[in-house]
């Protein structure tokens, strides 16, 4: 757990550097937000520990820069006792939590840990969200892969979008056009005969036996629909 610590008090610093060093972090230390800056983009620390009054830039302007550049980034800010002001500019401009002096050591590691617990579990709901599993395809909505067992199946961006759909609709009967309008968008002045040409292609690139489809159903009288999971 890489974790970067600007604060401009050297004891302070140090202080935080051994206790969180016992607790098994790696830790950057950085004396300006200029150096926490530059830090940041070098050691791509998992969390950054911000005073709020640092020589040059602010805490408040590092925060702001971090923030936009790394929206995945935990931070924390340290603030002076009694200035309520400082912890709502510092949530304001996306820190996650705050810290104020003095502190305890402790709380203040528990709390790091509970941080980077949600942001490790924000990044996996990101990350599942992306991803759909139906009838042994792994159909991955970022990098627009679909996947069946251990091979990668190549499909065009127009066919990607069916299966997507589909996936995301199991179950569920689109008739031709709801799959146009889907895919192609409600200007399309093409042939409607295009939405059976993909499923075809579709069909002899997924499925077993193309002329007995399987994932893939007719719905005669409608159009098409994804075989919903047992």
């Amino acid at each position: 757990m890489k974790i970067l610590i600007c604060e401009d008090e050297s004891s302070i610093r140090s202080f935080l550097k051994i206790n969180f060093e016992r607790n098994g972090f790696n830790v950057i230390e950085a004396e300006t937000g200029e150096e926490a800056l530059r830090l940041t983009e070098l050691e791509k620390p998992i969390v950054v520990v911000l005073d709020v009054m640092l020589p040059g830039i602010s805490g408040f302007d590092v925060c702001k820069k971090l923030r936009k550049k790394y929206p995945d980034i935990g931070i924390i800010m340290l603030t002076a006792k009694g200035q309520d002001i400082d912890k709502i500019e510092g949530l304001k401009y996306g820190a996650d939590d705050y810290v104020v002096k003095p502190f305890n050591p402790i709380e203040f590691i528990l709390r790091t840990k509970a941080l980077i617990r949600r942001l490790e579990d924000n990044k996996e709901s990101s990350e599942n969200k992306n991803i759909i599993e139906s009838n042994g395809f792994i159909i991955d909505k970022y990098s627009k892969t679909i996947k069946k067992g251990d091979d990668y199946i190549s499909l065009t961006p127009k066919e990607f979008t069916i299966i997507k759909i589909f996936a995301e609709n199991q179950g569920r009967a689109f008739s031709r056009d709801e799959i146009l309008n889907l895919v192609w968008g409600y200007e399309f002045i093409g042939d409607p005969k295009i939405v059976d040409v993909n499923i075809r292609r579709l069909r002899s690139k997924i499925e077993d036996d193309a002329s007995e489809p399987i994932f893939i159903e007719t719905v005669w009288g409608t159009g098409y629909r994804w075989k919903k999971d047992e």
